[in-house]
């Protein structure tokens, strides 16, 4: 087993807005017998699972996601040898007219994982609409990535943009975001995605991990 998800710790990245991250001590065995930690972060923390609800109103929550939608054959695509800081990366890039359909769910492998941490990794490469359109039409229904954001993160001042959030999400799709260590594995994988049963959340962190096929 492959293990694709960031571990969750005090400061790291989130995306611009979103809460920070603290993991403390509440309890010490030294002075409690048991050591407990107290946990603040938000719903989309490190490698973590968009729910429909986080920007479809009245959409699926994290609660309602089925695990068997997060489970099975997956197809992953590597751009990584193609893309630099915001390279749009569209249908012919990822190869898309090779495909009669693809497995529900879909990672596309950017390498950006590797700046996770730095300013760098909020500057990632991300997926055209157009292009999510189509991997929708061929059967995809959990769109994964290896960067903060399958949509542009704007820079202060811009507007945002989601529409690959609009287009996944506003379908009953999931999209789960912040994954690592693609590059260990082939086009074809076994994925299972585990987000926390948070309920009525928008979204949550997951375990996500991999079995080579």
């Amino acid at each position: 087993m492959l293990d694709l998800s960031h571990p969750i710790t005090s400061g790291m990245t989130v995306y611009p807005g979103d809460p920070e991250v603290r993991v403390e001590p509440a309890l010490t065995v030294a002075a409690d017998g048991v050591a407990v930690a107290r946990l603040d972060l938000g719903s989309h923390t490190g490698t973590h699972v968009d729910a429909p609800a986080h920007t479809i109103a009245g959409g699926r929550t994290i609660d309602r996601i089925a695990l068997d939608e997060l489970c099975g054959e997956a197809l992953i695509l590597d751009v990584a040898d193609r893309v630099r800081e915001e390279t749009l990366i569209d249908a012919a890039m990822l190869g898309l007219d090779r495909f009669g359909s693809v497995p529900p769910i879909v990672a596309i492998r950017t390498g950006w994982d590797r700046f996770f941490g730095a300013p760098r990794y909020l500057r990632h490469p991300y997926l055209g609409a157009e292009a999510a359109a189509r991997l929708l039409e061929l059967g995809m229904r959990v769109l994964a990535v290896d960067a903060l954001n399958p949509d542009r993160t704007p820079r202060p001042g811009e507007s945002v943009d989601f529409a690959v959030h609009a287009a996944v999400l506003g379908g009953g799709g999931v999209i789960v975001e912040n994954l690592r260590g693609l590059e260990q594995l082939g086009e074809r994988a076994r994925i299972g995605i585990f987000p926390l049963p948070l309920a009525g959340a928008d979204g949550a962190p997951a375990r996500v991990v991999a079995w080579r096929v």
